[in-house]
């Protein structure tokens, strides 16, 4: 069985040739973001945007919740993947980043799909359980801090209706989930999801090496 080809010298531009459909808007908000402090090591790469993009088409999802906005590059992938009348709510722990992606929201017409919930994550999650959101979403994208990732899978999960996809972004965080010197709470946060995740028979996932590691999870039916 071949290995997998993750670091053939020029592959990722040939992969960014090839398949990556960035327009300028997306380009525009790529580059902003790149120039902030941490800017280019918080934000997703363009292809996992378009990976996501594709994947709420391709469920035919109508509502969606993302964890984590920082500048919206996700958050615009998602939004424009949506049929009309289609909804995001995507959750951020201050309203500066967000602040920056309306422009480019409003630039894709997409402003009118997003709604920006402002707060500790965690809170938001239950208050849109205590709305009755329980079991309505068809997709959640989590990429925030990774200490709590084990607690905002749980409280996805709950709000994912079943059959719905969970996407888990950083779950092979720069590497260091295979260095046992690495024991800092965020790796290790990590390292404990991916194998509770794996052990976890309501779901089904599959990890992708990709980016910096994505987990797709998708609930159960029954």
């Amino acid at each position: 069985m071949a290995d997998q080809i993750i670091s053939a010298p020029g592959l990722i531009p040939y992969v960014r040739d090839v398949s990556l459909r960035e327009d300028e808007t997306l380009r525009d908000l790529r580059e902003l973001t790149g120039e902030l402090p941490m800017g280019s090591a918080l934000q997703v790469m363009a292809e996992e945007g378009q990976l996501l993009g594709f994947l709420v088409g391709l469920i035919g999802a109508r509502d969606v919740l993302e964890i984590g906005t920082f500048t919206g590059y996700s958050t615009l992938c998602m939004a424009r993947a949506l049929p009309p009348g289609g909804h995001l709510v995507t959750c951020d722990i201050s309203d500066r980043w967000p602040g920056i992606a309306r422009e480019y929201w409003a630039r894709a017409g997409v402003d009118d799909r997003i709604d920006v919930r402002v707060g500790a994550a965690a809170d938001t999650l239950a208050g849109l359980l205590a709305e009755g959101k329980g079991n309505s979403f068809d997709f959640a994208f989590v990429d925030a801090d990774k200490a709590n990732y084990r607690r905002y899978y749980e409280l996805s999960l709950e709000l994912v209706r079943p059959g719905g996809l969970i996407v888990l972004d950083n779950t092979l965080f720069f590497g260091r989930v295979i260095d046992p010197a690495a024991q800092d709470a965020d790796t290790v946060a990590i390292r404990e999801l991916n194998l509770f995740l794996r052990d976890d028979h309501r779901v089904e996932i599959s990890l992708l090496p990709m980016a910096d590691g994505i987990t797709l999870v998708r609930k159960k039916t029954q």
